[in-house]
């Protein structure tokens, strides 16, 4: 694969092609640095563009609550995680023109490229919800899916002596779609450790008829949740939270009180996508091709991570997994050459469970989570409780900053999900 490859070759020698990639967050970094790395020379101008320089590690925001980490832990530097030779600019986004494959930015600057990567994740709207963010916003109703919310909630967790604790998702899609559900193991977990859990009512409400999105981790999660005394409420769809009264209110009707609510507001796509013609879809996001990651919109358009319009979850293994294929198909699209379609919606999630296990779960577009072990047959078990489980969830966290996000790959994980060490005769 050479340089010559990504370049226009014209009479007068090489003109430099412009890759410009939105968003300086797991699937933006991951992406420049791998195309860095395959483009070392200066003939391939690589610009980042982000509105802060807050890169957050997200996994840890589920700790934060608990005391398990500080805030101050797990965000560093976007600019610092990019490697030499790649442009970063601080500035929002205002559109993207892609007729005329332009970016406009905030300051009144206009950014033209070959290629695009909408990189920029999804953003919470709480403000679509009736009154989340009223009267008890951040006194006794939080999220934990942003710094600040998360940092708040510890403080009430610190403070909380008894009552009725719900842990309400507002609507999907949310990034990391199991981390409600780890909010409350970890809760049961922790009420137990400072000795009120007999004090405590958790419940867990959730807009879909399980658990969990996939009918066999459902079932699996679902037994946890029983077992840990957390109630489950579904099909519930919070259409007002009511702060004053401690009630979550569904449009049609029903009401679940709490003394503590922990809600996952409704996420969309960057709002910039929304003011871009022909870009994204009603949410925000981009619609692309689900194995190639090229938008739908046009063909020097991608996208990658919770920006990404796939069928699968907004989750950052998924964003790792597509690290590779989308670096790959934008030399390809830039050299002329037929994309790779062999993304297959690989996920990889471990599921803390609370008492120093957690559980792992493997799928993709076309496979249910299934038991046995990952990678291979003498990998870390799925679709169970262990200690190793756990100790793979911390590991992560070093990974992401020096292997992943550098652009490196993991030995012996690969993009495509592995049937090795499954046991795929045993979900029908």
């Amino acid at each position: 694969m050479t340089l010559l490859a990504l370049c226009y070759v014209t009479q007068d020698g090489i003109m430099a092609k412009r890759i410009v990639i939105l968003g300086g967050g797991t699937g933006g970094t991951l992406s420049a640095n791998r195309l860095r790395r395959l483009c070392p020379g200066n003939d391939v101008e690589i610009v980042v563009v982000d509105q802060n320089d807050d890169h957050v590690y997200q996994p840890g925001l589920l700790f934060v609550p608990f005391g398990l980490t500080h805030s101050t832990e797990i965000v560093r530097s976007r600019r610092h995680q990019l490697h030499k030779g790649i442009e970063f600019r601080l500035v929002p986004v205002e559109r993207v023109d892609i007729q005329s494959d332009i970016v406009h930015l905030g300051d009144g600057t206009e950014l033209s490229y070959d290629a695009l990567v909408v990189a920029s994740g999804s953003v919470l709207v709480e403000e679509e919800t009736e009154g989340l963010t009223g009267p008890g916003w951040m006194e006794k109703v939080f999220t934990f899916y942003d710094v600040g919310g998360a940092a708040a909630l510890h403080d009430a967790l610190e403070g909380f002596d008894g009552g009725r604790l719900v842990v309400n998702v507002v609507d999907m899609p949310i990034k990391c779609p199991v981390a409600p559900l780890e909010f409350c193991f970890l809760a049961d977990w922790f009420f137990q450790r400072v000795g009120i859990r007999d004090r405590v009512e958790l419940t867990y409400v959730t807009p879909l008829d399980g658990a969990f999105t996939k009918p066999v981790a459902a079932k699996a999660l679902a037994g946890l949740l029983e077992e840990k005394g957390v109630a489950l409420v579904t099909e519930f769809n919070t259409g007002e939270v009511d702060g004053s009264a401690g009630r979550l209110i569904s449009y049609d009707g029903r009401e679940v009180g709490f003394d503590l609510a922990v809600v996952v507001p409704l996420h969309g796509g960057a709002s910039y996508v929304a003011r871009s013609p022909g870009l994204g879809d009603e949410l925000g996001f981009v619609p692309v091709d689900e194995h190639t990651l090229q938008s739908m919109a046009k063909p020097n358009v991608f996208a990658i991570g919770d920006a990404a319009g796939v069928p699968t979850s907004k989750a950052g293994s998924v964003t790792h997994f597509e690290g590779e294929i989308l670096v790959e198909n934008v030399r390809r699209f830039l050299a002329g050459e037929p994309l790779d379609g062999s993304f297959d919606g690989h996920t990889n999630c471990f599921i803390e469970t609370g008492f120093g296990k957690a559980l792992l779960i493997d799928f993709n577009y076309d496979t249910e989570p299934l038991p046995g072990h990952f990678p291979t047959s003498v990998g870390l078990p799925l679709l169970k409780e262990s200690r190793l489980n756990h100790l793979g969830k911390l590991m992560f966290q070093p990974l992401y900053w020096h292997s992943l996000l550098p652009g490196h790959d993991l030995p012996g994980v690969g993009t495509a999900m592995p049937t090795q060490g499954k046991h795929i005769q045993s979900v029908p």
